[in-house]
């Protein structure tokens, strides 16, 4: 008669070669039976799972904690290490495999390798023990250089790579962490993946140290001259230099001539004549622009930019140009309850108010448009010209009907001069009426 053994009842243990098992004799106990399939099922480890439970208590209840066992390694996983400990299991977690980070606990250990693990931890009603194996050497900071000191330049491995930053180990089981904003002297935002990788080999220089904490920051850009610390001299006011375009805001372009060294363009600064609205409609970002240094405020480490300052202002000439009551021809490019922005020559542009957009013909008027107008406005210091349409043509009509009287009155016949008649001369009148009645 045969019986099926499950490879999972062959013992406690997990079995990974069952050739071994071929042709030796064991006890078993009958754990079901099917007449009607002809079928038995039998168990090794059932007989010696109370046994194992026995013996189980009897090694729990004589553990303590920081005791020293050696141990089978049982099984391997992602987190950590599972140690048979002859008849009871203990598990090392990944974090107390080594000082040092541990990304697969295979590079480690091996199964079936027997090691001396610590106990850390347990729990006798759940049977749970927990080890370490890194507890069994001293600690990295223990044997940390005692001469090391803030400044001090470093050489390590980055092994963990963060947004803001990035962990480099310097000797085994001891790590510090270069912040991103310790990476560079540019103050453009950058994640510290634009830096470095897992796996690179840097220098650094020590920021902060605290032996008790086990705690340290490195620096990168400290390698690297501050290129604020003569700025006055290699960027004075007035020099003019190429910048890239990092950032824009409602009010303004930020720049960066070079690592380190950013500035701003006021949207008042980056053109003579042309209304900007948003910086974008002048330039892009990551695009090349040339610039001349205004201001410096170096505790702020901010540069006070300009563009238009690399031509004179036009707006002197343009006053002679753009004189009152000159006529010039417009295109209207833009519309709005007001009335229309028009663009005149040399890039300038000027404003008609809706009143004086009035055609002759009564017709609207459009974007596109191209139209003569008249100069009512010329105001240099608020760099501004109003324009009117209507006065091109109204004041046209005007003249006309005043030649038109003029004529009227030159044709017209001399009349004879009429003297109004007094009360005084009526009294007169009456009195000589009323004498030559009394003669008569």
């Amino acid at each position: 008669m045969e019986a099926f053994l499950p490879g999972s009842q062959i013992d406690v243990k997990p079995i990974r070669d069952y050739d071994v098992f071929v042709g030796k004799t064991m006890e078993f106990k009958v754990v079901k039976v099917n007449p009607e399939f002809r079928n038995v099922v039998v168990s090794h480890k059932a007989l010696i799972e109370a046994e194992l439970e026995a013996q189980k208590r009897e090694i729990v209840s004589h553990l303590e904690k920081g005791q020293v066992l050696e141990g089978t390694v049982k099984n391997i996983t992602s987190y950590g290490v599972f140690i048979d400990l002859g008849g009871v299991d203990g598990l090392i977690h990944i974090t107390d495999l080594s000082w040092g980070r541990v990304n697969d606990p295979h590079d480690l250990v091996e199964l079936d390798q027997k090691i001396n693990v610590v106990i850390l931890d347990f729990d006798e009603e759940k049977k749970r023990i927990a080890l370490g194996l890194k507890q069994l050497t001293p600690h990295p900071w223990d044997a940390l250089d005692p001469n090391l000191k803030v400044g001090d330049k470093v050489h390590g491995k980055v092994v963990v790579m963060t947004d803001y930053g990035a962990f480099v180990e310097i000797a085994e089981g001891i790590e510090g962490l270069v912040h991103v904003s310790e990476m560079s002297w540019s103050q453009h935002l950058r994640s510290a993946n634009d830096f470095l990788k897992v796996g690179d080999e840097i220098d650094a220089v020590i920021l902060t140290l605290d032996r008790e904490e086990r705690k340290m920051s490195l620096g990168i850009k400290q390698l690297k001259a501050d290129p604020w610390e003569n700025i006055e001299t290699r960027y004075p006011v007035g020099s003019r230099h190429f910048a890239k375009v990092r950032n824009f805001t409602n009010f303004g372009v930020f720049v960066e001539i070079e690592e380190g060294v950013e500035g701003l363009i006021h949207i008042s600064d980056l053109s003579w004549i042309k209304k900007i609205k948003h910086p974008n409609e002048f330039t892009s970002i990551g695009a090349e622009i040339e610039v001349v240094v205004l201001e410096i405020d170096k505790e702020n480490r901010r540069l006070s930019l300009g563009h238009k300052q690399l031509e004179d202002n036009p707006w002197e000439e343009l006053e002679a140009k753009y004189g009152l009551d000159t006529i010039v021809s417009g295109k209207v490019i833009e519309m709005n309850d007001k009335g229309a922005v028009v663009s005149l020559e040399d890039g300038v542009e000027g404003f008609c108010t809706a009143r004086h957009l009035q055609k002759e013909d009564k017709s609207a008027v459009n974007v596109g448009d191209t139209m003569d107008f008249r100069v009512i406005e010329f105001n240099r210091d608020a760099k501004r010209i109003l324009l009117s349409h209507l006065r091109t043509w109204e004041e046209r009509k005007e003249v006309p009907q005043k030649e038109n009287k003029a004529a009227k009155k030159e044709t017209q016949p001399d009349m004879p001069k009429v003297e109004k008649t007094t009360l005084g001369d009526l009294d007169a009148l009456a009195s000589l009426k009323a004498s030559m009645e009394a003669e008569k």
